[in-house]
């Protein structure tokens, strides 16, 4: 590898990771283990400063002696670098209220994530959650500035977000979440540190949150925007800022109305697979009958958290038996499945880099209802295997690749890769019934409603009713499952759009490197091309795709 595109990729590595030092300590990266981000206006000015910096550095590497790794390098280092600078310049955070993925459901989630192999990182953890109380007091201040600049959230992130502080703040000190750390290590005086973590809880963290509270109900709520003007086309500046959300979203140049119009299309065909598929297993074409079958009927909803578990193991065990007839590269790291009573339906944290903790699926069982038994497999092959564990804990094994190869994550990619493979799991013949190819369908019905309702809310000026009532007229999703789904995308411009454009294109250079080779396409070396060059924006692994199956 050139030297000089290898010093640029370590140096936007190095970089990337002081300034997420919890993601680099998920990783395994235990050099900035004793902090947590900093939220600040000024942190964020001197990000987009930096990052302009080496997107400026990537684009005066020319081509000429680049080898094909190389040019690849060079281009995620220009892209992640451009778009996140572009991103930081909106100023979202003083917008980034959020019930879902918001800083109080994330914080305990990441803090039991992060491995604790030695004394020093035990130890580092303290000052870690001192930074965490940091961090709650920039968000805090943020906000005030938000609302001194009249750019406020939505009302209802505000709403939802106050009682799930209060619940924290309601806890025993005793119970706080943040003390569920990962195991302690061997030679650490675990009663004593533990003391240590609770006095850091209680003197800054508390006190954090407590204001972030105050700022929330007190500063904030009185100047919210109504939830009918949730989106950013409410904002003078929404549109610009929106079609910066897309691209740095979906890696591609697709606009808005382009995005929306894909949606559109999308429902449009999962319509007939429905009736198809509802005749076969319900006994009725009728859309309407179907989606109300599969909300309402209670034979086809969970009531049992060891039930979820054990769908979700028998999944696992009927991919991993399937996988070497589809793959040539297997990850070494195994992918374990761990309940939650936080966040999202299921989610997936990739493995350590050192090899002290394997890649873990999570199943949010506190609602076992909130699950149809028709979900769970498709759930599980996306977030797990073969979906985003072999994605990322390939890419973490990529040894022959920088370190910022192995570790970037580009969200079009990463989730189109992660809903390509619910439908690849149909072609390897993995879900065990007509019921649960329903729930491939369903998930479907989520991901295009997404690029539907997201350009609705964010670029055509639709409410949050209005979003909610177009997911509940064109999914079989329920209004327990939708409103959710719509707040989401509501305080996260963009994002969920990555997840069905990001599958549309793998299809896409799939079709292509097909009608290229012919009888020689083999879906082994497609799926080699696509993951053993790490996550990159979608263009780009075009290029690849290309060059490797000619």
């Amino acid at each position: 590898m050139s030297d000089e595109v290898r010093q640029l990729a370590d140096d936007f590595h190095d970089y990337t990771m002081s300034v997420n030092p919890s993601w680099a300590h998920m990783l395994g990266d235990y050099r900035f283990a004793d902090r947590f981000e900093d939220a600040s206006r000024a942190a964020e000015d001197a990000d987009i400063a930096r990052s302009r910096e080496f997107a400026a550095r990537a684009a005066a590497i020319p081509d000429e002696g680049l080898s094909a790794q190389d040019r690849v390098t060079r281009d995620v280092v220009a892209f992640q670098a451009s778009s996140g600078a572009d991103v930081a310049a909106c100023r979202l955070a003083e917008l980034a209220v959020n019930p879902v993925f918001g800083v109080q459901v994330d914080a305990p989630i990441t803090v039991a994530n992060a491995s604790l192999p030695t004394v020093e990182v035990a130890e580092a953890l303290v000052p870690k959650l001192d930074g965490l109380g940091r961090h709650l007091r920039q968000v805090a201040a943020r906000h005030r500035e938000g609302v001194a600049s009249g750019r406020t959230p939505a009302a209802f992130a505000v709403r939802e977000t106050i009682p799930q502080l209060d619940a924290w703040l309601a806890k025993p000190l005793d119970d706080d979440p943040l003390l569920e750390t990962a195991p302690p290590p061997e030679g650490l005086d675990v009663p004593a540190w533990r003391e240590r973590l609770k006095a850091v809880i209680e003197s800054s963290v508390r006190p954090a949150l407590r204001e972030l509270r105050d700022t929330l109900a007190d500063v904030v709520a009185p100047h919210v925007r109504p939830d009918e003007h949730c989106g950013l086309a409410w904002l003078p500046d929404g549109e610009a800022i929106y079609a910066t959300e897309l691209l740095a979203s979906t890696t591609t140049s697709l606009t808005a109305q382009q995005v929306h119009d894909l949606g559109l299309e999308q429902i449009a065909a999962l319509e007939e697979e429905y009736r198809q598929l509802g005749g076969e297993v319900l006994g009725t074409q009728d859309l309407e009958e179907i989606y109300a079958r599969l909300r309402t009927d209670p034979a086809l909803r969970h009531d049992d958290p060891a039930e979820i578990l054990a769908a979700c193991d028998t999944a696992f065990a009927r991919a991993r038996e399937a996988m070497p007839r589809w793959f040539n590269r297997l990850p070494k790291a195994d992918c374990a499945i761990k309940t939650t009573d936080q966040g999202a339906l299921g989610f997936y944290y990739p493995p350590a880099e050192d090899g002290s903790r394997g890649g873990v699926f999570y199943v949010n069982t506190s609602d076992p209802s909130a699950w149809g038994r028709f979900e769970i497999e498709a759930l599980s092959y996306h977030e797990g295997i073969p979906g985003h564990h072999l994605q990322l804990a390939i890419a973490s094994e990529l040894t022959d690749l920088p370190a910022l190869r192995r570790h970037t994550v580009f969200n079009a990619y990463a989730e189109g890769w992660g809903l390509y493979t619910e439908r690849l799991a149909d072609e390897m013949g993995l879900y065990s019934s007509p019921v649960d190819r329903l729930g491939m369908l369903t998930m479907d019905s989520m991901r295009a409603c997404r690029l539907v309702v997201d350009t609705g809310m964010h670029a055509l000026g639709w409410g949050r009713q209005q979003a909610i009532d177009y997911m509940l007229a064109n999914s079989p999703l329920s209004l327990s499952s939708v409103t959710p789904e719509v707040n989401r995308y509501a305080v996260w411009p963009g994002q969920a759009c990555g997840y069905m454009i990001g599958r549309l294109e793998i299809l896409r250079i799939r079709r292509e490197a097909q009608q290229r080779q012919g009888e020689r396409f083999d879906i082994t070396a497609f799926h080699d091309a696509v993951l053993d060059s790490g996550s990159v924006p979608l263009g780009v692994l075009d290029d690849i795709v290309r060059t490797r199956l000619p």
